[in-house]
């Protein structure tokens, strides 16, 4: 006998269909049993997901300090306790043993990260942008006429924003891009 691979599909799942009716056990019990030991005793805290700018409720359950759930907020009202794969992932933000959780740096060329103070990360941040901004930085450009024009523009640098900041965050980032001077500047919410 030859099959189709729908017709594989459509024997194979009438199939699981007619044992699991036939079996006459009620699961929904047990479904809900096992999803109340799991954050039973744990403490639900409501948060938003941070991943993008939609800001989905989820209700994160902690027990003896270590997140063990991350859930939809059913109170939520644009998604009713829903969330995406990206959100219902989010537990992996905070338990996962491969998440990076000091400070790496790899000089040019090297090829290995090494751990560095949080401090010096942020000193080589600004020195940078320092530098690139003192070599880089136009202030004058002939226009088409030939005339000198005030540009004060920095094309050396791009900025790429978050989805995960607030409005006043973008309003802030905007503001420094443009004091730098900087014209690469993109962001998720086109700010």
């Amino acid at each position: 006998m030859s099959l189709s691979r729908r017709d594989f599909l459509k024997f194979g799942t009438a199939s699981a269909a007619g044992v699991a009716a036939g079996t006459g056990v009620d699961w929904t019990p047990v479904e809900a049993a096992t999803t109340a030991l799991k954050i039973k005793e744990a403490k639900a805290v409501a948060s938003v997901c941070p991943y993008c700018a939609v800001g989905c409720g989820q209700l994160i359950f902690a027990k003896d300090g270590k997140i063990i759930d991350i859930e939809g907020h059913p109170d939520t009202p644009h998604t009713l306790g829903r969330l995406c794969p990206k959100g219902a992932a989010t537990i992996q933000l905070s338990n996962n043993p491969l998440r990076p959780t000091k400070a790496l740096y790899r000089a040019p060329g090297a090829e290995k990260w090494e751990e560095k103070p949080l401090e010096w990360m942020y000193e080589q941040i600004a020195k940078r942008y320092y530098d690139t901004r003192e070599k880089y930085f136009i202030e004058k450009e002939k226009n088409k006429d030939g005339q000198e024009v005030v540009v004060n523009r920095l094309e050396a640098i791009g900025s790429l924003g978050s989805a995960c900041i607030d409005n006043e965050e973008c309003y802030l980032l905007s503001k420094l891009n443009r004091t730098l001077g900087i014209v690469y500047h993109e962001h998720q919410a086109r700010v």
